[in-house]
């Protein structure tokens, strides 16, 4: 999931204060968890029993970029630790591109938050200042570096003034490609005895594909190439670009997404094409409409499900739940986390930036707009939450 919240660089120190709930075995897996039952509460129109999205539960907790509030983003241990806490499906892999071809998962195609990079002098000439979205951005990308170059990096944590016990695992795992974690997929998926699901998206299609790097279709050859192309595949793509979305809808038929940026801002393909609607239009009944003509759901940030105040309290909420059902769209919406500068005003306990606020509080109030699913760094707490909301 891109980088979309503007509370995405909270800052601060101190030391988490970990909720009772999500107490750690020695294995990193959370106690109790692994068997949670799946919930069928208020269960929208993709849902059910069935195969492919009818076979997700309600509501679907996917673990935004694995267990990311607990290991350092898109490795590895991320995704197998978001699986042992019994994530539904793992967001594994924001696709970017290497220059030579090759897809790789990293939170954005700049890698100097993510990576050690920095640390690697022979690297240091190749960090640069490029244009992204409309945005500068300094740093090292990986469209400049062969995939052979990538494996000797090793990832960091993004955000460690709110994750510093995340720092711990530092430079234990490389980057991993997308066909590394679809052959990790299979593996889970044989180990464990049920289905593993992933949740990908096209990072920036827009910009690479004015590079020649085009992502749609390097997706869907490599889906193809597993077997991983159709309706009913454990695969659902995602991305903040409609076109792509259409694209991609035209080389595969997996499930499809499109991810909703907040209000008044507008898609950067939309921006590249002239095209002067905004995310506004694309939620009114029209918009949703015209989405559910090319995809099975939509992304949208939070905020646009319950807005907050200027003091960053919740308001009531929108008619986006409803609306988008009655468009047959399912809703799985970013990203739910538990330490304080995420949360809304209410929920949060103290100023600590790293511990944990009422996060069960803010579960409540955004299952109870009946969304199909949410995107969280923490998939124990959302699982608990799940549990609460549905036994209650």
């Amino acid at each position: 999931m891109a980088t979309r919240e503007s509370n995405e660089q909270a800052s601060g120190t101190g030391r988490r204060a970990l909720l009772g709930a999500a107490v750690l075995g020695a294995g990193g897996t959370v106690l109790g968890l692994a068997g949670t039952a799946h919930a069928t509460r208020n269960p929208g129109p993709g849902h059910g029993r069935g195969r492919g999205l009818d076979s997700l539960p309600v509501s679907t907790i996917i673990g935004h970029r694995g267990a990311s509030g607990y290991r350092p983003e898109h490795t590895f241990g991320s995704y197998q630790l978001a699986l042992d806490m019994g994530a539904d499906i793992v967001e594994a892999g924001d696709l970017v591109p290497t220059k030579d071809g090759h897809l790789v998962c990293r939170h954005e195609p700049e890698i100097g938050g993510t990576t050690d990079v920095a640390g690697h002098p022979e690297f240091a000439g190749r960090r640069t200042t490029k244009t992204l979205d409309g945005t500068e951005v300094t740093g090292w990308f990986t469209e400049d570096f062969t995939l052979a170059e990538l494996k000797r990096l090793r990832a960091v944590e993004r955000i460690p003034a709110n994750r510093p016990h995340n720092t711990l695992y530092n430079g234990r795992w490389e980057i991993p490609t997308f066909e590394e974690v679809l052959r990790w997929q299979d593996e889970q998926t044989r180990r464990r005895g049920k289905q593993v699901w992933i949740y990908p998206e096209l990072k920036h299609p827009t910009y690479f594909r004015k590079l020649g790097l085009g992502l749609e279709e390097r997706v869907a050859k490599i889906l193809r190439r597993h077997g991983k192309d159709r309706r009913n595949s454990p695969v659902i793509l995602q991305s903040f670009e409609p076109t792509a979305v259409q694209r991609i809808g035209e080389l595969v038929g997996n499930p499809l997404v499109v991810l909703l940026d907040a209000a008044g801002t507008r898609p950067w393909d939309f921006t590249e094409a002239g095209d002067p609607r905004t995310v506004d239009d694309l939620i009114t009944p029209k918009g949703l409409k015209e989405i559910a003509d090319y995809a099975q759901g939509i992304g949208p940030t939070l905020n646009l499900i319950i807005p907050r105040d200027s003091a960053g309290r919740l308001t009531e909420p929108t008619t986006l739940v409803r609306d988008a059902h009655r468009a047959g769209l399912i809703l799985h919406p970013y990203t739910l986390r538990n330490e304080n500068p995420f949360l809304p005003a209410e929920f949060r306990r103290g100023s600590d930036p790293d511990a944990y606020g009422d996060v069960f509080g803010a579960y409540r109030a955004y299952f109870a707009t009946g969304i199909d699913g949410v995107f969280t760094d923490h998939p124990d707490t959302g699982l608990l939450a799940r549990e609460e909301f549905v036994n209650r």
